[in-house]
């Protein structure tokens, strides 16, 4: 899990060189879900930059989903952008 975070956070600071990037594990929250998979998870990223700030909200979404797009497919279930 900690390997997986390092490498989001390398992937973001490396294509968006944001002031900050945060990553929190929102997993517990749904494993009671029906579709809950152990194996994939549930985070939050919040994000302080400039360039996403300047873009419309669905764009960055997009750009930030596109950085993680095989992490999307393999390790992560559902992820939350916040952009400052």
């Amino acid at each position: 899990m900690i390997e997986l975070l390092k490498k989001i956070k390398k992937k973001i600071n490396k294509e968006l060189e944001p002031k900050e990037v945060s990553i929190i594990d929102n997993s517990y929250l749904h494993s009671k879900h029906k579709s809950f998979n152990p194996e994939k998870y549930h985070l939050k990223i919040i994000i302080r930059s400039d360039k996403l700030k300047k873009m419309d909200q669905i764009e960055a979404h997009k750009l930030v989903y596109s950085i993680l797009k095989n992490e999307m497919i393999n390790e992560i279930h559902a992820l939350e952008i916040s952009i400052n």
